[in-house]
């Protein structure tokens, strides 16, 4: 029987994309035949689909490795995805506009699939040499944006991604957060006092960084607002001026996002 039109796809785009999922699952630079093993072909027939989505910028390969990875189209094609979705809508021109009032830079993360990751940046106009740009993976514990999902994940979830940063073999254990679930209760309880999280001097000496919930309209936290500088100008204290923008800027975009505190 003929399939219905509006069924029939390309097949080879589908062959495609295994190898895409591939990348994606391993989250991490992949060579040849490693990402032909995990999608169950051969390095002879994965190659011709590489090279195509490399002209598309779809993956890109190190020169030196050769290893591949995603692209920078990949890249934007996830952000825009993110972007068209209603928290992103409205959390972009609120931390825009934070930024610009505070005078440092801030940015959104959302739960990614490796961890807390960050989508959107706004620089301030005192720009901080920081190795942080969409995509990046921040760690659960030693940063102000990873303990503020820390904090408010239902616990079979943030223990996920606990695990997931302990063992990664590229992570030393220092950056790992080994902590005694003394330690961790410690934070979760200090995040939840003050409704945000922060991160003084560590894991980047000399920058400090102040990071907020947002919630949506079911209590469920779905992104954080995050601002940091250097430490000299950065007032990383609860009670501070950069706190209540902080907390004031999250607060209001779950309040478009429907979200009433009791």
């Amino acid at each position: 029987m003929t399939e219905p039109k509006s069924r029939r796809g390309i097949q080879s785009i589908e062959v495609g994309g295994t190898l895409l999922q591939a990348l994606v699952d391993a989250g991490t630079p992949l060579a040849l035949r490693d990402i032909a093993r995990r999608a169950g072909m051969s390095s002879a027939k994965a190659h011709p689909y590489l090279v195509s989505f490399g002209k598309l910028g779809v993956i890109e390969q190190d020169a030196a490795s050769g290893h591949y990875t995603l692209g920078p189209f990949a890249l934007a094609l996830g952000l825009q995805s993110l972007t068209l979705r209603s928290p992103l809508r409205i959390a972009i021109p609120a931390i825009t506009a934070l930024a610009d009032e505070i005078g440092h830079t801030a940015a959104i993360a959302v739960l990614g699939s490796h961890g807390p990751t960050i989508v959107y940046i706004h620089e301030s106009a005192r720009p901080i040499h920081v190795n942080m740009r969409a995509g990046t993976v921040m760690s659960t514990v030693n940063t102000a944006t990873g303990r503020a999902f820390l904090a408010y994940l239902p616990d079979r979830i943030a223990q996920h991604y606990l695990a997931r940063e302990r063992d990664d073999p590229a992570v030393t254990a220092q950056e790992a957060g080994k902590r005694s679930r003394t330690e961790l209760a410690s934070i979760v309880a200090e995040v939840r006092g003050h409704g945000l999280a922060r991160a003084v001097g560590a894991p980047i000496p000399g920058i400090n960084a102040l990071s907020a919930p947002v919630f949506d309209h079911t209590g469920g936290m779905v992104l954080a607002v995050t601002t940091l500088g250097p430490a000299g100008s950065f007032d990383a204290d609860y009670r501070g001026a950069l706190a209540k923008a902080v907390r004031a800027c999250a607060d209001g975009i779950s309040r478009r996002l429907g979200h009433h505190p009791q």
